[in-house]
C-alpha cells in the first residue's frame, strides 16, 4: 500500500470529492482525520473507514477560523501521532458577477477556499518539518487557471489557490515538504448540483452542458480521490508547485 502508516488530514471529507479521497487513503494505508463542518456526515465517513478495517477519526470543524484548525491538527496529533499528509479540499463557490455578490458572501468564499489553506499551512508545516517532510495537496479548479462566468470570487479564491501552492512549494521545499494542487472540471457531487439551482437552471440540463468535453462525460469524485492518492504518495516524490487538471480533457 502506498500510503501504509501515514497520518492524514481531510478537509470537507463528508462530501463528493472529499469523501472519496478520505475512502482512497485509507485503503492505501493511512490514518485520515476526516474533517468537515457537518459533524455527523463527518463521523460516517469516518466510521465507513472503521468498518473497513482502517483508523480514522471525525473532527467538525469551520477551516475558516483558526482556533478550528488548531484544534484538527491537534487532535490529528493526538490520535495519530504526526501529520504526514493534508488535502485542503474544503470549498464554496457563489455563481454571481461582481455585481450581484456582497461583500460578505465574497468574504465567506475566501474565508473557505483560501484563508482556510493558509491556516492549515502555517501550523502543519511546522510539524511535517520536525518529521523531515510531508505532503500537502490542494483543492484548486479548472477555473482557477483559466476563469468561468458567473463565479468571480470562486475563480478568483482558486487562482489564489493555485499560485499559493506555488510558493508554497519554494518555501518549504528545502525541508522535505511537497505542495501541490488538484484541479478538477465538473464531477458529480452535490456542489455542481447546487450550482444549477443557485443558476436558476434546470439540473438535467446544467449537468448534461457539464459533461461536453472530450471524454464526453463529467468527472467522478474517486477519479480526483486517485489524483490526490498519487500526489501524497511518494509515486509522485519529484512532483512539488504543480497545478494537475483533472477536467476529462476540458483543458483546465
Amino acid at each position: 500500500m502506498r500510503l501504509q502508516n501515514k497520518k492524514a488530514i481531510v478537509t470537507g471529507g463528508a462530501g463528493g470529492i472529499g469523501r472519496a479521497t478520505c475512502l482512497a487513503l485509507a485503503a492505501e494505508g493511512a490514518a485520515v482525520a476526516v474533517v468537515d463542518l457537518n459533524a455527523e456526515a463527518a463521523e460516517a465517513v469516518a466510521a465507513e473507514i472503521r468498518e473497513a478495517g482502517g483508523t480514522a477519526v471525525a473532527v467538525a470543524a469551520d477551516v475558516s477560523r483558526e482556533p478550528d484548525i488548531e484544534r484538527v491538527v491537534a487532535t490529528a496529533v493526538q490520535e495519530f501521532d504526526g501529520v504526514d499528509v493534508v488535502f485542503n479540499n474544503a470549498g464554496i463557490i457563489r455563481r454571481q458577477t461582481a455585481v450581484e455578490i456582497e461583500v460578505d458572501e465574497w468574504d465567506l468564499v475566501f474565508g473557505v477556499n483560501v484563508r482556510a489553506i493558509f491556516l492549515m499551512c502555517k501550523h502543519v508545516v511546522p510539524i511535517m518539518e520536525a518529521a523531515g517532510g510531508g505532503s500537502i495537496v490542494n483543492t484548486g479548479s479548472g477555473w482557477g487557471l483559466k476563469g468561468g462566468g458567473r463565479a468571480l470570487s470562486y475563480c478568483a479564491s482558486k487562482g489564489a489557490v493555485v499560485n499559493m501552492t506555488r510558493a508554497l512549494a519554494i518555501d518549504h521545499g528545502p525541508a522535505g515538504i511537497r505542495v501541490n494542487s488538484v484541479n478538477p472540471g465538473d464531477v458529480n457531487t452535490g456542489m455542481l448540483r447546487d450550482e444549477a439551482r443557485q443558476l436558476a437552471q434546470d439540473a438535467d440540463s446544467f449537468l448534461a452542458e457539464a459533461a461536453d468535453r472530450p471524454l464526453r462525460r463529467m468527472g467522478e469524485p474517486e477519479e480526483v480521490a486517485q489524483a490526490v492518492v498519487w500526489l501524497a504518495s511518494d509515486d509522485s516524490s519529484y512532483v512539488t508547485g504543480a497545478a494537475l487538471v483533472v477536467d476529462g480533457g476540458g483543458i483546465a
